[in-house]
């Protein structure tokens, strides 16, 4: 008889999140207490529609125990960003909007890039290129609108610039050259990004002050977008429409394995096999149960089509409400379609 094949572990298992507050939660996890990290500020509303969460990361000491860079990060979490619900996703895109507002330091001449990051041919990596469509891009009209309307609106320039796997440039070597070229005062990126619960995918939505790597939710991470490598702030949105395969399986393992502890008779021998199972052993597991697509494997929601489009939607309005304060919510399908 064959003996089983050794499986070689080439790192130790981490949940794979953009989300700081699934990052937070991670770190609160291996700390094993339920006070809040040092260096790092929770706050959390309710709203009739969504809950609003804040997580401020202080300093270096909240950085590290993070693992995400200082600053803002805001997240929006609602079941109804699934639902064709137009009354709640119109109270939703005004949230969102104030918050991008408020992460942002404009004037009446500000002249703001939109970038939509992904691949617009795998639904899922397509929410940047879909939201691009619904910008209202104005920076093409200076000089050419009336003065009312002209007062009512910034200069706005949009652009999806694929990725390597389509262009052979670097996402973010792109974005650089037209930054240099355009000089704005604020690039707003959006991405699709990684979940570690399957109950936020296409729930949530996430904006930070502290830039974006691309592709970093599907293990491609490239160049690095903040005020460090393109010169100007960089505000980050996006929703999380994928989850990691493994990740979602030690999630899994974990609940059925507290379950279990919980039903089992406190003392027995399977009752301290079950307490003494360490995170090595379980990603041993779930290295076996993946082998061969470990690390390359995520899963999406069957309904990601019409869901991705909602989003996109959402929040494309969101930031042309923030970006032109003559736009109301009344406005938006008379100057997007």
């Amino acid at each position: 008889m064959q003996k089983n094949k050794e499986i070689d572990i080439p790192w130790n298992f981490s949940p794979r999140t953009d989300l700081a507050i699934e990052a937070r939660e991670l770190a609160q996890e291996e700390q094993k207490s339920s006070e809040e990290l040092e260096g790092v500020i929770l706050q959390t509303k309710q709203t009739n529609v969504c809950q609003i969460t804040h997580v401020k990361i202080l300093n270096e000491t909240g950085s590290q125990t993070m693992g995400k860079p200082i600053g803002n990060y805001i997240t929006i979490e609602s079941e109804l960003l699934k639902e064709n619900d137009i009354t709640s996703h119109e109270q939703m895109m005004q949230i969102v909007a104030e918050h991008i507002a408020g992460l942002t330091k404009l004037n009446k001449k500000s002249t703001i890039l939109v970038v939509g990051l992904g691949n617009w041919n795998i639904t899922p990596d397509a929410l940047g290129p879909k939201v691009i469509e619904k910008i209202l891009v104005t920076r093409h009209l200076d000089g050419i609108l009336p003065e009312e309307i002209n007062k009512s609106v910034r200069s706005v320039a949009a652009i999806s610039p694929g990725v390597m796997g389509i262009t052979g440039i670097e996402t973010g070597e792109i974005i650089k050259g037209v930054v240099e070229k355009l000089h704005p005062d604020l690039v707003i990126a959006i991405d699709a990004l990684a979940a570690r619960k399957f109950s936020r995918i296409n729930a949530t939505i996430q904006m930070s002050d502290t830039g974006v790597a691309p592709g970093a939710g599907v293990g491609n991470k490239r160049m690095t977008l903040d005020k460090n490598s393109l010169g100007v702030p960089v505000l980050a949105l996006g929703v999380p429409t994928v989850v990691d395969a493994a990740t979602l399986i030690n999630d899994t393992m974990d609940r059925m394995l507290e379950e279990m502890i919980a039903q089992t008779k406190e003392g027995s021998a399977f009752y301290e096999m079950l307490q003494s199972m360490d995170t090595e052993e379980k990603y041993r597991l779930i290295v076996e149960i993946l082998n061969p697509y470990v690390g390359n494997m995520f899963v999406t929601p069957k309904e990601v089509d019409a869901v991705v489009d909602r989003l996109a939607n959402i929040i494309a309005n969101a930031i042309n409400i923030a970006l032109h304060p003559g736009i109301t919510m009344e406005d938006i399908n008379r100057f997007t379609y």
